[in-house]
């Protein structure tokens, strides 16, 4: 049991870990991984059913174990240019697996867990495609409600603002890694909305 607290503990830590593609704009009072892990949840709940050949229960699963390592390294924040990130893909997936293996130990004696994240990073049945494209969606629409509540201050330019004016560049990076005919239509509708607000097309 002691074991079990421990690492329940650290999990916690998600509540506390800010967004880091949000710190990097100034979002005033960002998110936290935890609150994105609930939206990513929350939409395969919903979405599920819309997608053909996924599992609702397996991909809700996948969607609360997809960023669990996070807990221990960090949010890591892909950019949309692959030259431009901060960490290459390959290190980060392998410092989220060592974290994983740590987390979920003293929960997953038949590796049930483990399985669902290597799936999810695998990307090779419908259901996992479909819960990336979630995450992805995810962050669309955080990008619009913070757009809509006018959370940042669009005069204080920083390097995260180099390439994309205002929050286009979760947009861009979400685009080219759809993979759903749902992922792509719910993309569609938030970016419409996201357009009206900031009165220009979106810069993909």
């Amino acid at each position: 049991m002691a074991d079990e607290l421990d690492a329940l503990l650290e999990a916690l830590e998600l509540k506390d870990e800010r967004r880091t593609g949000w710190v990097l704009r100034g979002i005033d009072a960002p998110e936290s991984v935890a609150a994105h892990t609930w939206g990513v949840a929350t939409l395969c709940l919903y979405y599920a059913d819309r997608a053909d050949g996924v599992d609702r229960d397996r991909a809700v699963s996948m969607a609360l174990l997809h960023d669990l390592g996070e807990a221990r390294i960090g949010d890591i924040a892909t950019r949309a240019e692959d030259d431009n990130q901060r960490v290459d893909g390959d290190e980060k997936v392998a410092r989220e697996r060592d974290a994983i293996v740590d987390l979920l130990e003293p929960f997953d004696g038949d590796d049930e867990f483990r399985s669902l994240w290597e799936a999810y990073e695998a990307r090779e049945t419908p259901t996992a495609r479909f819960v990336k494209d979630m995450d992805l969606i995810d962050n669309c629409l955080q990008a619009l409600k913070y757009e809509r509540g006018e959370r940042y201050d669009e005069t204080e330019r920083n390097e995260a603002f180099d390439e994309y004016e205002n929050l286009d560049e979760f947009f861009a990076t979400a685009a080219p890694r759809l993979r759903t005919p749902v992922g792509e239509r719910l993309f569609e509708a938030i970016k419409t909305r996201y357009e009206r607000e900031i009165d220009r097309e979106c810069q993909l």
